[in-house]
């Protein structure tokens, strides 16, 4: 009960900090998520309904992409973006934006790999019946689309939730920076660390909070499309 006292202390209390932490995984968690979503869905239906040579490599890749170790994505990410990396110029080491990045390398290979999936089982019986209206190609894939649109929703929340729960590689390339990159994640880890165990689990209760709403707002909307 002290630690449920706690979490709702720490909600109403409007600490700045705190509100801060909240924002900063909002935005790198709804970012990351729109954008993995936005180059993983295609591509794997993409992956799904076609067949040509190397598709069976690419999907190799792709699920073995799907176990990617974060600390060895955000590895990757900080080679290219410290200083003296291909992409130091561009100084993105230790913000949100480089958080981003390093999220959507975890997060694209799964939503591909799920889409190709549920694409695959679809995309046979879609085309058939495509071919018999005479849709175009364009037309058939808003059809898929629109077939598995509820099964998407699903890939892109358990994408949200990748997310949102990862520390190893936005520790690695964000740093924890107070008032700048720290996430709820990484401040639960800090706290952790501390000894503060009662702020450290008022703030998991605040983040599964968080992903409440958020699944449930996606909920209502596979609700109207299903």
């Amino acid at each position: 009960m002290d630690v449920i006292r706690e979490a709702f202390h720490l909600i109403l209390s409007g600490d700045a900090e705190l509100l801060q932490i909240i924002r900063t995984t909002l935005i790198m968690s709804l970012f990351s998520t729109g954008i993995s979503a936005l180059i993983g869905l295609p591509f794997g239906v993409f992956l799904g309904r076609s067949s040509f040579r190397g598709k069976g490599a690419l999907l190799r890749i792709t699920n073995t992409l799907m176990s990617l170790p974060p600390v060895v994505a955000g590895l990757v990410v900080f080679l290219l973006f410290r200083s003296i990396g291909p992409f130091g110029s561009l100084h993105l080491l230790f913000t949100v934006q480089v958080m981003v990045i390093a999220q959507v390398i975890l997060i694209t290979p799964i939503m591909t790999g799920l889409a190709a999936s549920i694409a695959g089982g679809k995309a046979p019986m879609l085309t058939e019946t495509a071919r018999g209206l005479h849709l175009s190609r364009p037309k058939q894939d808003g059809l898929l689309f629109r077939e598995c649109a509820v099964e998407f929703i699903s890939v892109i929340l358990l994408g949200f939730g990748r997310s949102i729960a990862e520390v190893g590689a936005v520790s690695l390339v964000g740093g924890n920076i107070q008032f700048k990159t720290r996430v709820m994640t990484t401040a639960i880890l800090l706290e952790t660390n501390k000894g503060n165990f009662k702020t450290a689990v008022a703030i998991g209760i605040v983040l599964l909070l968080l992903s409440l709403v958020v699944n449930s707002l996606a909920g209502s909307i596979q609700e109207r499309v299903s």
